[in-house]
């Protein structure tokens, strides 16, 4: 069983603190804050690490799932959308759109969505995002 890690830090009170985070064993360091996270500020946030995630997770779930139906991955780019919005229980991840463009020798279009459909249900990351709406377009190049 593989266990992987993030740590952050945050120190003083949620509009004028700072956080520093790190993920994995310092594969990347940076710094959030309440105008990265909220406003528009310099650095990460929580919701952009979360989407990152997915996309690289999803991309990895795609190229696999071809490779299993027999169909030669080029390459898998994706971007996740993450909505984040103010409701009534506060700020929420609303949905999640997946955003792939692949390249694929020889498939048909339909051969393709069915497969690309079929990686977003078995994607862990989209598995553990299971409470938010998840969207997925993807694209054949």
């Amino acid at each position: 069983m593989a266990i992987r890690n993030g740590n952050a830090l945050w120190t003083g009170d949620l509009k004028d603190g700072k956080g520093e985070l790190e993920i994995g064993h310092g594969v990347f360091k940076g710094p959030y804050s309440f105008t990265s996270r909220f406003e528009d500020g310099p650095g990460t946030n929580p919701e952009e690490l979360i989407a990152s995630a997915h996309a690289a997770c999803y991309s990895m779930a795609l190229s696999a799932t071809l490779a299993k139906s027999n169909y030669k991955p080029i390459s898998v780019a994706t971007r996740a959308d993450l909505h984040f919005e103010k409701t009534d229980a506060g700020f929420t991840v609303t949905r999640i759109v997946l955003n792939a463009d692949a390249k694929v020798e020889s498939i048909k279009d339909e051969d393709f969505q069915r497969i690309a459909h079929e990686a977003k249900v078995g994607c862990p990351v989209s598995r553990a995002l299971a409470a938010v709406t998840i969207e997925l377009k993807a694209q054949l190049l």
